[in-house]
């Protein structure tokens, strides 16, 4: 019996880049895609996946943190295991800079490339 393919969270909340869902597939990976936080963290409390591509989306209304990913990974802190890559606007680096602080991300500014993507999978 083959062995499970890991599991690929892939959210895209606002896009705007091309779907990399047949790049994880060619990795091996199953892939689970979401476009709300709310439905992320709802799925979270059932999967741990190994790996999870996300947008870091600031969000200045947000009295106590930068953006809802601080929320999932609020969640993912307890999961050892998955690692986290995150596409993000140059100009909100320093934003994201907070969370890069506090937790272990692999970042990618956009444009995002197939090539760059992938070496960043490949790394974990």
């Amino acid at each position: 019996m083959p062995e499970p393919q890991p599991l690929l969270l892939s959210i895209v909340e606002i896009g705007g880049y091309p779907d990399f869902s047949a790049l994880y597939q060619q990795l091996g990976f199953q892939v689970e895609k979401h476009t709300s936080m709310r439905k992320v963290l709802q799925f979270l409390k059932k999967n741990t996946p190994q790996v999870i591509v996300a947008e870091f989306n600031f969000q200045s209304d947000f009295r106590d943190r930068t953006s809802s990913l601080e929320s999932m990974m609020a969640v993912v802190q307890r999961m050892p295991n998955t690692r986290v890559v995150v596409f993000y606007d140059k100009e909100q680096a320093h934003q994201l800079a907070r969370l890069t602080e506090r937790f272990p991300l692999v970042t990618l500014a956009f444009p995002i490339t197939a090539t760059a993507l992938e070496n960043a999978l490949r790394s974990l």
